[in-house]
């Protein structure tokens, strides 16, 4: 094994706890920096997203950004941006979703911030009912729901995300009981202000509950085209301890074994390692609370880690793509996923250290994590792994949701792949592999249509567009086996344009949704390109050019969407042959 492959696979597991290392030298880690970037009093601005790029690498502008710190204020900014017909979309604080919805088309459009739309505004203890504005993050509701005693039952494991962009994106944890694992299906009122005409002084402002539930249910999912979410009331439960236990077994019979596992336990969810050929089911349940354990969940992918260490462990997936490597792909992927097992992937059971399963908590400290976001500046020596000013993570992020009724079929195909190619997915393992979530059926109107399993799938980005990746070609038929033969419907935060390909055709209430967003915002000023072409109003969702294959923006149907250069060509899909995929076919001239 190489000296570089060596440090790489050192660095990945060892740097990972690099904020524990740095406590020794009184260092802290670096924050996010701020996405919204003005060149003068928050007037022509640019816009990203928390990793620097968007899936088609444009930066987006604005002419300015407003940073609303009450409701009439908000009512004020709509009402003027309305009367002068200006496009308009929400930014939260940390914009962590990967797709263009925060983007106001055009140089003229106005940004709105909900950084100071950040207070809980009322606990209500005997209906267990939390109300909140829509700025605050996923973590400010964690911690003080268990203040008063209560708990929001499932989240996303990620707490840097705020209220109103979790529920505009249908973010969700991982359950099949109760109402599942989906925020926005636990949203009993909701306050969202949209344009209006001049009667209504240019803005109307709509307050939702269960009694209109045909408008609620359009608003829990919105994508942010129907206007701006204030205020978010959600139903709680009484604070509980939770039981967790990580369980490594072959992948074998895993297709068999996927539903039945979601039934038997409350928070089951599945890491699925198919290089290797296991699967690590997390065996998680509610527990009485008066058992004893004070365990913590800081996931060791989510902490801080040195910059230095990032830029070596890129150098090297840079080199082992250049060099077509994947032996050294799977040596460190399986060194990297086995010692995550070890360490528990952060779990520990007293908020220090690892001794042993079950970890026993509180909910509200094992349900989501993030502490990379939580330190003060240190001059980038540590940043999350995923920050773009440094030489760090660089990635796409497929992900979609799968029926339950035909999932064992799906993931018979990725094994069929998998057989064919037995090095092909190991880079995925350098990501930690697959991540498997349950979700629910929803009532929201794009909100998920059947009982489903998630798959999360992160994967390699070349920082040039025109490099194709190793594998290109087994990556691409896993995304297209899942959207078209098995019916996937997409996460809407995550993804590349091809798995939005003829989306909303798939949801049986977009009419009714549609109708809705007619009624809230009939000019539009808050849907931009993008979400005109997902929602089925405009154009298409495939950017066709040369080489768009590569970065998923558009699927093949001739050579050019590929490398040809490269000796990458379009060509059908090993075991399914409607997929069209960017392959390996010759060896380019030297």
């Amino acid at each position: 094994m190489s000296i570089l492959k060596k440090m790489e696979i050192f660095l990945r597991i060892l740097l990972s706890n690099s904020c524990l290392l740095l406590v020794v030298f009184m260092v802290d880690c670096s924050p996010p920096e701020n996405h919204i970037k003005c060149s003068s009093a928050n007037t022509n601005c640019t816009i990203t997203n928390s990793y620097g790029t968007f899936p088609d690498r444009s930066i987006c502008q604005a002419a300015n950004v407003v940073y609303p710190t009450t409701e009439e204020e908000l009512i004020s900014i709509v009402a003027e941006a309305t009367k002068a017909k200006r496009k308009v979309k929400v930014a939260t604080r940390y914009s962590h979703s990967i797709p263009k919805l925060v983007c106001p088309d055009g140089q003229n459009g106005l940004l709105i911030s909900t950084n100071y739309l950040n207070r809980t505004l009322e606990i209500d203890v005997q209906s267990m009912t939390m109300s909140v504005e829509s700025g605050v993050t996923l973590r400010q509701l964690i911690n003080e729901a268990a203040k008063a005693g209560l708990a929001l039952p499932y989240s996303p494991y990620w707490w840097g995300l705020t209220i109103g962009g979790l529920l505009s994106t249908g973010a969700h944890g991982s359950t099949l009981w109760g109402k599942g694992s989906a925020i926005h299906d636990y949203v009993v009122a909701l306050t969202i202000v949209s344009p209006g005409g001049s009667k209504d002084g240019y803005a109307r402002v709509r307050r939702l509950n269960e009694s209109n539930s045909s408008e609620l249910d359009a608003a829990r999912v919105s994508l942010g085209v129907l206007g701006v979410i204030s205020k978010v009331t959600l139903q709680l439960q009484p604070l509980f301890k939770r039981s967790i236990s990580y369980l490594v077994k072959s992948d074998v019979d895993l297709g068999d074994q996927v539903a039945s596992f979601g039934r038997q336990h409350e928070f089951a969810d599945i890491s699925w390692y198919p290089s290797q050929g296991k699967a690590v089911y997390r065996v998680d349940d509610r527990v009485s609370s008066n058992t004893s354990g004070n365990g913590i969940y800081d996931y060791i992918p989510f902490r801080s880690t040195l910059s230095l260490g990032l830029a070596v462990i890129r150098a090297t997936e840079d080199t082992q793509e250049s060099m077509k490597d994947p032996d050294g792909k799977c040596a460190s992927a399986k060194l990297i996923t086995s010692t995550l097992i070890r360490m528990a992937y952060g779990l520990t059971n007293n908020g220090l250290v690892f001794t042993g399963y079950p970890i026993i908590g509180y909910h509200n400290r094992l349900q989501s994590s993030g502490t990379c976001l939580d330190s003060p500046e240190d001059a980038m020596i540590t940043a999350c792994p995923w920050d773009s000013r440094i030489k760090g993570e660089y990635f796409f992020q497929a992900t979609f949701s799968i029926s339950l009724s035909v999932v064992k079929s799906f993931i018979q195909d990725v094994q069929k792949l998998v057989k064919l190619e037995p090095r092909a997915l190991c880079g995925l393992e350098q990501y930690n592999g697959i991540l498997m979530r349950y979700v629910k059926a929803s009532s929201a109107y794009l909100g998920k249509e059947d009982d489903a399993l998630d798959f999360d799938i992160t994967f390699y980005r070349n920082k040039d567009p025109a490099k194709p990746r190793l594998y290109e070609d087994i990556l691409e038929e896993i995304e297209q086996l899942a959207v078209f033969k098995y019916g996937g419907l997409p996460h809407w935060g995550k993804n590349r344009n091809l798995v939005f390909n003829g989306a909303l055709e798939k949801y049986k209430k977009a009419g009714a949704f549609l109708r809705v967003k007619e009624k809230y915002d009939p000019l539009g000023l808050f849907s931009n390109e993008w979400t005109d072409q997902v929602l089925g109003l405009k154009g298409e969702v495939n950017i066709i050019k040369e080489g768009c294959a590569l970065e998923g923006l558009c699927i093949c149907s001739q050579d050019i969407h590929c490398a040809p250069g490269k000796g990458y060509l379009c060509r059908p899909g090993k075991i399914y042959q409607d997929a069209r995929v960017c392959a390996l076919v010759t060896t380019p001239e030297q």
